[in-house]
């Protein structure tokens, strides 16, 4: 018995000091993880080739209006006279104003904010922000968000757009720290710059403890619920902080030229121009929240050496 004693302690030594280790590792993975929100679609615009329409037999061709929308003409043949030639000059006088009327066309799709094309312009563009901890009123705007949007259509992710931006909107008192990035960009470009983005950032957290990506909902055990109504959310630590980043792919260089943020004033402007994004508009959004639990926070030191790009605003 005596010989068997000194084991049994060493085991319970060694489980303890096991539950102790793995007890802290499960308290830190819930206390850096985080939510996530997103999906999109970066297809090319299909374009139907035009077929001309064949022509009947007849002893001439008179003007009209081509597939691409300019007027074209072949001359009349007339046995001579001025009227003849009125009608020669009428059709020269048409071609040109067709051709006018479809530079105008040409000028005016050039500078819009849909995809036509590979060379189409895309904005890619990341918004973070740090918010003091009193802010738990977000994090259960993103969490209802995650688990009852369709992230699968392009009308629930701008109604994610638009709802994290408004939470955003409505509570300047907690913002603390705040970092922005933009790159404009070719449409066969842009997927792939708005997913490096996004795993750069992705890779920032421990663990998503709850995610709802292109329709798919995963949770994890240690994913929490929105937080009751109920207490006094003022007391909490000031050093202690909340950090929600926006990502968004959008069609057009609009958001391109708006300033780098520096300021609260900045913040809203931008945050602005992101809300007034049309469905259209956006080929993909991401958000993510960290910690996504109402239970935890995030030091001061915890949020400088994650996210290094934050400036105090």
């Amino acid at each position: 018995m005596k010989k068997i004693m000194p084991w049994v302690r060493s085991l319970l030594v060694f489980a303890l000091i096991a539950v102790i280790v793995f007890g802290n590792a499960h308290e830190a993975l819930a206390r850096r993880g985080g939510g996530r929100i997103g999906g999109g679609s970066f297809r090319a615009p299909t374009r139907s080739v035009p077929v001309s329409p064949s022509r009947g037999g007849g002893g001439y061709y008179g003007g009209g209006y081509s597939s691409g929308g300019g007027f074209f003409f072949l001359p009349f043949f007339f046995g001579g006279g001025g009227f003849g030639g009125s009608i020669f000059t009428f059709l020269i006088l048409a071609a040109v104003a067709g051709a006018v009327l479809q530079a105008f066309r040409g000028a005016g799709s050039s500078d819009s904010e849909g995809i036509t094309g590979l060379d189409s312009k895309v904005t890619v563009a990341k918004i973070q922000v740090g918010l003091l901890a009193s802010a738990r009123e977000l994090q259960n705007d993103l969490t209802r968000l995650a688990m009852d949007s369709d992230t699968s259509s392009s009308e629930g992710l701008s109604l994610i757009l638009k709802e994290t931006v408004l939470s955003l909107v409505r509570h300047p008192e907690y913002w603390v720290y705040v970092s922005s990035a933009k790159e404009t960009t070719k449409f066969a470009l842009a997927e792939q710059k708005f997913n490096g983005l996004v795993m750069s950032e992705r890779s920032k957290l421990n663990a998503e403890v709850l995610s709802n990506k292109n329709g798919r909902i995963l949770q994890s055990s240690k994913a929490a619920g929105t937080l009751p109504s109920s207490g006094d959310l003022s007391l909490e630590d000031p050093s202690e902080y909340i950090v929600i980043t926006l990502m968004a792919a959008v069609a057009g260089d609009t958001l391109g030229k708006l300033p780098e943020i520096r300021s609260s004033e900045q913040l809203k402007q931008t945050l602005s121009a992101l809300g007034s994004v049309t469905q259209d508009q956006l080929l993909a959004i991401e958000v993510l929240w960290e910690p996504q639990s109402t239970d935890y926070t995030l030091t001061s030191d915890e949020v400088l050496t994650v996210y290094p790009d934050l400036v105090r605003i």
